[in-house]
């Protein structure tokens, strides 16, 4: 059985997903693996969610257990003998707490920076609002959806499936090593969305090469309620 490193809750997840040129991510992809496409699309998701119950080492984190997380996630797949292994790469983590950003910056070596950050999740009988703001320049930046309370299985092959079922996290070290852990979670559940914002300064929060998607529609904006989640300790460099 593989020792855990980190295991948490996952709570109200909300991934505002855009088309891109491929091009675009090619610098940040990690040797050994490759871009996967959602209908020959390549894609990448603002998210937003609680992390809750915080765990290290399966001793729970005092104080900073739960908190928002922000970040900005592209799709890929790694040919590993008979398996494909599909994951994510992270352009960048947000977290409230410099502590936390410490620890995963220096054991996964990923890119986390700590910024202020904030929710507000308001439940009724028919729908949930749930909001996600961070500050960046002094400015707050946002993610807001309207969502059914009813969760429903997701369709195969659809745009959920693909965005939720990567379960590896693949990091650059270098340009010429690569790392890989496993993220393990059941499959979820998802919830409609029927009506969603975003202001998101995405210059300032991701740098230019991801600064057009200031303006532009995202193609799909999924949620999920989600689960008890664990990261496995054990890391694979190739």
């Amino acid at each position: 059985m593989a020792k855990t490193f980190l295991s948490a809750r996952w709570e109200n997840l909300i991934m505002a997903n855009y088309a891109v040129n491929p091009e675009v991510l090619l610098p940040y992809l990690p040797k050994g693996v490759e871009l996967d496409f959602y209908d020959g699309k390549a894609m990448v998701s603002l998210v937003g969610f609680m992390f809750k119950k915080t765990s290290l080492f399966r001793i729970p984190i005092p104080l900073m257990g739960t908190f928002e997380e922000v970040n900005l996630r592209f799709y890929v797949k790694r040919i590993d003998g008979d398996e494909i292994k599909r994951g994510v790469v992270f352009i960048n983590e947000t977290v409230p707490y410099k502590p936390v950003a410490w620890i995963a910056n220096k054991l996964y070596k990923e890119h986390y920076i700590a910024i202020p950050t904030k929710n507000e999740i308001r439940v009724s009988a028919d729908n949930q609002l749930i909001h996600y703001g961070w500050k960046i320049n002094q400015h707050w930046n946002e993610i807001n959806v309207n969502t059914s309370i009813e969760s429903i299985e997701m369709t195969p092959e659809s745009i959920e499936e693909f965005i939720f079922e990567h379960y590896y996290g693949y990091t650059k070290i270098t340009e010429e090593v690569s790392q890989e852990y496993r993220v393990n979670h059941p499959r979820w559940k998802v919830n409609k969305v029927m009506d969603y914002s975003i202001n998101c300064d995405f210059q300032a929060m991701y740098g230019n090469d991801f600064s057009l998607l200031s303006n532009q529609e995202p193609h799909s904006v999924i949620f999920a309620s989600g689960s008890d989640v664990s990261v496995d300790w054990k890391r694979r460099k190739f």
